[in-house]
C-alpha cells in the first residue's frame, strides 16, 4: 500500500516501543491476547458425532461461545472421496506376504492396504498395528500383527464385505448444509483427515490422500477459511506425518512447531504455569471419568499464568461417541467459563493460532502529534491467511475520556481505562493496513 507524504514524514519520526516506557503518551503494545484478556480458550471436538451438533452446539449458542470441530469427511453424505487404497493391486500384496514376512521395506504398503482386501474386520489390524509402531515404537510387533492379518485373510478367517454400503441420508450423520450453516454463525470446522487412519503406518501415497482429499472437500463444501487446521488422528506427533500434515495446512492441532510456544500435549503432566516460554498451548481431554472439579482448575491454571491457551479436546456427547460427557456436564464446566468472560478469550482453534502468531511477527510504531496519536502496525508474515485483527494497548493523556480511532475506513469509538494512574484505550487494528489514528472525543486533552 503506498504511504501520502504526510504518512511518510509521520514514519520517518516513529518511536519505536522497544525505546520507550508504558507511561509515554502514545506509547503501544500488542496485547497477548485479544481484547487484552488474561488467557485464551479453545473449545474442540473430534470425529464430528452427531450428537456434538444436536446437544453440545445448542449448549454453546447459548453461552455465546465458538467452537472448533475436526470432521472426518468420509463420514459426512455426499462426500466425493471415501476411503480407497492408493497402490498396487491388493491380491498382488495379499500374495506376497504368504511368502515375504513383513519388514521395514514393505511394512506401510500392507498396512495401507490391509482395510482395503475386501474383508469384513481387517481395518482394526492397521489401528493395532499403527499403535504399537506410533506409540509404542516396537517395531517388530507391529509388523508381527500386520503378518498375522493377512496369514487370517489367506486362511479365510473374514467375511467379505457388503457392497454398496453409504453414509448418504442416514440421520445420524451431519450434512455438509448443516455444517455450512454453523460455519456462517462462527463455528470453524477443520480436517480430521478422510477416514481417521493411524497415519503414521500409511505409504506416502495413502497419507497424501488422507490429508489432500479431507482438505478438498471441506474447501469444495465450507470455502478456504476451513482448510487451515487438521488433528492427525489418536493425537500422533509422528514426525513423518505431522510433516506431511503441515506442508498441506496451516496448523496441526497434535503438533504446534513455533519456537515461542510450550506445546503440551493431552498426556503432559507438565505444569503449564511452570513454562517461561511467550505461550503455552495446553491440551485437555475432558473425558467420561473426568471429574467437573478438574476441568474447572484447567481454567483456573490457565488465568493464573496469563501465557496459556487451554484448547479442549472433547469426543462423544450424551452416550455417542468416544469418551462421551452429558450435556449436564458440558452446560457446567462451559458455565464455569462464562462466570470468567471477562479474562478468557474463547475463540475458535485458528483465530487464536493466527493471534499468538502474528503478534510474535509484528512490529508496532507510533508518534504522538498535539492532540491525535498515529500507530502503524506491520507484520511480517507473507500468507493472506493471516488476517485477524490484533489488539492494541496506546497510552493517551489523562483529560482523555473517549477515544475516536480511524483505520482507513474502519472506526470505533472507545473508552479510557486507567490503570495504576495511566490512561490507555484498547482497540483492534488490522496488520498492514493503513495507519491507525487516535484523537479524544468530548474531552480536554491536558497531559
Amino acid at each position: 500500500m503506498m504511504l501520502n507524504n504526510r504518512i511518510l514524514a509521520i514514519c520517518g519520526l516513529l518511536l519505536s516501543v522497544s525505546r520507550v516506557t508504558s507511561a509515554q503518551i502514545g506509547a503501544t503494545e500488542i496485547t497477548k491476547w485479544q481484547h487484552g484478556k488474561t488467557a485464551a480458550i479453545s473449545l474442540t471436538y473430534d470425529d464430528g458425532s452427531i450428537n456434538q451438533f444436536r446437544v453440545a452446539v445448542p449448549i454453546m449458542d447459548r453461552f455465546g461461545f465458538p467452537a472448533t470441530f475436526f470432521i472426518i469427511t468420509s463420514q459426512i453424505p455426499s462426500s466425493q472421496y471415501q476411503g480407497t487404497f492408493i497402490g498396487r493391486p491388493t491380491k498382488t500384496i495379499l500374495g506376497e506376504t504368504a511368502e515375504t514376512p513383513t519388514n521395514k521395506d514393505n511394512f506401510f504398503e500392507r498396512a495401507s492396504a490391509i482395510p482395503y482386501l475386501g474383508y469384513s474386520g481387517t481395518a482394526s489390524f492397521q489401528t493395532q498395528a499403527g499403535e504399537v509402531y506410533d506409540e509404542d515404537k516396537d517395531l517388530s510387533k507391529a509388523y508381527q500383527i500386520i503378518d498375522d492379518a493377512y496369514a487370517r485373510v489367506r486362511q479365510g478367517a473374514f467375511t467379505l464385505e457388503a457392497r454398496g454400503a453409504t453414509t448418504r441420508n442416514q440421520p445420524d450423520r451431519i450434512t455438509w448444509e448443516e455444517l455450512a450453516a454453523l460455519a456462517n454463525r462462527g463455528y470453524e470446522f477443520a480436517s480430521h483427515t478422510v477416514t481417521h487412519p493411524r497415519l503414521a503406518v500409511l505409504d506416502d501415497a495413502n497419507l497424501i490422500y488422507e490429508l489432500e482429499k479431507s482438505r478438498q472437500d471441506i474447501l469444495d463444501h465450507l470455502g478456504y477459511k476451513h482448510t487451515f487446521s487438521v488433528e492427525c488422528p489418536f493425537g500422533t506427533e509422528d514426525r513423518r506425518a505431522v510433516n506431511f500434515a503441515l506442508q498441506r495446512y496451516q496448523l496441526a492441532r497434535n503438533y504446534m512447531p513455533d519456537s515461542f510456544v510450550e506445546d503440551l500435549d493431552r498426556g503432559s503432566t507438565a505444569d503449564p504455569t511452570a513454562s517461561r516460554k511467550e505461550y503455552v498451548r495446553w491440551q485437555r481431554g475432558p473425558v467420561t471419568k473426568t471429574p467437573i472439579e478438574l476441568i474447572k482448575s484447567w481454567v483456573d491454571m490457565s488465568l493464573a499464568a496469563g501465557n496459556v491457551w487451554l484448547v479442549m479436546v472433547s469426543h462423544g456427547v450424551d452416550g455417542i461417541g468416544w469418551e462421551p460427557k452429558t450435556h449436564s456436564e458440558i452446560n457446567e464446566y462451559l458455565a464455569y467459563m462464562k462466570s470468567k468472560e471477562n479474562k478468557l478469550w474463547i475463540a475458535t482453534f485458528q483465530d487464536v493460532a493466527k493471534y499468538m502468531r502474528e503478534r510474535m511477527h509484528a512490529d508496532v510504531h507510533w508518534y504522538a502529534d498535539g492532540d491525535a496519536i498515529s500507530v502503524v502496525l506491520r507484520q511480517s508474515l507473507t500468507d493472506l491467511s493471516y488476517d485477524l485483527p490484533l489488539t492494541l494497548k496506546t497510552s493517551v493523556p489523562s483529560g482523555w475520556e473517549r477515544v475516536a480511532v480511524r483505520q482507513g475506513g474502519r472506526s470505533q469509538v472507545m473508552p479510557v481505562v486507567q490503570d495504576q494512574g495511566h490512561s490507555y484505550v484498547l482497540y483492534q487494528a488490522v496488520p498492514n493496513g493503513e495507519v491507525v489514528t487516535l484523537a479524544a472525543l468530548g474531552a480536554t486533552t491536558s497531559r
